[in-house]
């Protein structure tokens, strides 16, 4: 079956995306637009992309595109799509979406259009009046921006971020997603040590840990899709099968996290356990700011506490000090995510380069530092006068 495909994305991963897309997925029909990626591809495609996208937040198939000013053209539009073609007469078939800049605007009237025009074309299909729903949930989607209504699958169930190895986090956990991109703009690919001084509940060197070892983000989870009776099953199970074959599960690999509490570090080897990257990641007790970075190469990550996550904006600055000029000289690359556009001021040196980014809601910078230090300006303590 030919599909046409989307994966919403996090602001500022979308390029990322498209990469893995085409050169991991091997696809030439990949078009990135703002927050989200358009690609086709068959049954087979849409399987491989549940299990192996590491910075996409889900699957969709996309149905179609029209304008949509009033409830009468809503309907209509929706009637004409395709429904039969994947959902079946027990299927359940939930709506949800957004509307932004449009005429309709109110989303309870709108979910309510759109299920009533599913309805109406299923039972034209199935020559049924009603729909018991107790199958498999096949969750339509919609998005209407600007007067133009956008119809969806969802074939992903949970979000891709819910890898499955996470049932537990600490009080500021960084999206699986989010974590992975940061792996991926570093450039890490294994060949040099991997340090994360903020290791919280293990995401970012668990995500580097699968990076390293071609281990699918998806091996420990389901998807929606894979209950869905318009596709082959089998599908799913060579696609699986082909992802377990590609794991270096041997390979060793030099990654470190740390985290000044005890219980982030037990819970970030359980974490790690659950991924099956264990044997090839450290989980120590040590303050951020009183490790030895001198002398130490390869890549930095770190997420430390913000004001609008953890700590107040003063103690987090306080700490941006303590950090960077425990990091002063040092010859690792620095990739250090923050909210705080002061970040730089604090941390003592100006990034080689910033990427915008955000986690969840909050408008975030990756700091980028990758050329060699060499100033030898100290940070600047809070409150301190110009």
């Amino acid at each position: 079956m030919k599909l046409e495909l989307c994966c919403p994305t996090l602001f500022g991963l979308e390029g990322i995306v498209a990469d893995e897309l085409r050169f991991e997925g091997k696809l030439d029909t990949v078009r990135a637009e703002n927050g989200r990626v358009f690609f086709s591809g068959d049954e087979r495609t849409l399987a491989w992309a549940n299990l192996n996208l590491r910075c996409a937040e889900r699957v969709l198939v996309h149905l179609g595109s029209f304008p949509a000013t009033s409830f009468d053209m809503l309907f209509e539009g929706v009637r004409a799509l395709p429904w039969e073609a994947f959902i079946p007469v027990d299927g359940a078939f939930p709506v949800k979406g957004h509307s932004l800049n449009s005429a309709l605007h109110s989303i309870p009237d709108c979910q309510r259009i759109i299920k009533k025009a599913a309805v109406q074309r299923l039972s034209q299909a199935y020559g049924a009046a009603w729909f018991e729903e107790t199958g498999a949930r096949y969750q339509i989607q919609f998005a209407i921006m600007n007067d133009r209504a956008e119809l969806y699958l969802d074939t992903s169930g949970a979000g891709l971020h819910k890898r499955g190895y996470r049932a537990n986090a600490n009080l500021a956990p960084l999206r699986e997603t989010l974590a992975a991109a940061m792996v991926k703009l570093a450039r890490w690919r294994g060949r040099d040590a991997f340090l994360d001084p903020f290791c919280g509940s293990g995401t970012i060197p668990i995500e580097a840990a699968l990076i390293a070892m071609r281990r699918a983000p998806g091996l420990l989870r389901t998807f929606d899709a894979e209950k869905w009776t318009c596709f082959d099953a089998g599908i799913w199970k060579d696609v699986r099968e082909e992802a377990v074959a590609r794991i270096l599960p041997d390979a060793a690999f030099e990654i470190n996290g740390s985290d000044i509490d005890p219980e982030n570090v037990r819970l970030s080897v359980d974490n790690a356990r659950k991924a099956g990257v264990l044997q090839t990641v450290r989980f120590d007790q040590a303050d951020a700011t009183r490790i030895t970075y001198a002398g130490r190469e390869g890549v930095l990550l770190a997420n430390p506490p913000y004001g609008e996550r953890l700590l107040d904006l003063q103690s987090a600055e306080r700490l941006y000090g303590a950090f960077g000029r425990a990091c002063a000289g040092t010859a690792l690359r620095q990739y250090i995510i923050s909210s705080d556009p002061a970040f730089e001021r604090f941390y003592g040196r100006k990034a080689d380069k910033r990427r915008k980014l955000y986690n969840g809601m909050i408008k975030c910078d990756l700091y980028m530092y990758f050329k060699p230090d060499g100033a030898k300006k100290q940070p600047r303590e809070p409150g301190a006068k110009k």
